[in-house]
């Protein structure tokens, strides 16, 4: 019998997992890449129709280890792509969530790359993320935005938007039970961006 066994068990034991929440969420994220989905609008700001009755699809076309980029057309209009980007914050490992809108000529709207920072590992099933800067400069009241992102595998895909102080609160969900077909490239799309 080896003696030594029981201390290298014990040793084996006591090592903590590498693994993050942040990286089962990346890991669910990466499993749906080159699927499409159908999506279902929740919740829209009162006063705004601009998604009501239009099909909503979002088509996660792009992914590597560091970047995941997500398609979100609402019925022709093919001008946002949600950016999921790894990033390292004061060494921690968070992710960074960015709206790229463009126009139909593939230029970039006045209103683009808004978004924010996950401030800690958040959950496997979901990552919030607050505005940043850069978002109160272009948009000076969404500095209170605050997004978030749930991936429930095998069920849905859901986008949250909520406006801290105000009734502004938007959310869409995706059926992740089936996929759809492939559609065509967003507006201004350049393959394996930096």
């Amino acid at each position: 019998m080896n003696r030594h066994l029981p201390v290298a068990l014990l040793l084996t034991a006591s090592v903590p997992s590498l693994a993050t929440s942040l990286d089962a969420f990346w890991a669910d994220l990466q499993a749906l890449c080159g699927n499409a989905y159908a999506g279902e609008l929740i919740t829209e700001p009162a006063g705004e129709s601009s998604f009501a009755g239009r099909d909503l699809v979002m088509h996660v076309r792009e992914c590597n280890d560091e970047r995941i980029r997500i398609p979100f057309f609402v019925g022709e209009d093919r001008s946002r792509t949600w950016v999921l980007t790894r990033v390292e914050v004061d060494g921690q490992p968070r992710l960074e969530l960015k709206h790229d809108h463009r126009h139909e000529d593939g230029s970039e709207d006045a209103i683009t790359m808004y978004g924010g920072t996950t401030t800690n590992l958040g959950l496997a099933t979901q990552q919030v993320f607050p505005a940043d800067p850069h978002t109160r400069e272009i948009i000076e009241p969404a500095h209170a935005n605050v997004w978030r992102i749930e991936v429930m595998p095998g069920e849905r895909f859901s986008y949250h938007l909520r406006r801290l102080g105000t009734e502004r609160v938007f959310r869409v969900d995706f059926d992740l039970t089936e996929t759809i077909e492939t559609p065509e490239a967003p507006w201004g799309w350049v393959d394996a961006l930096p």
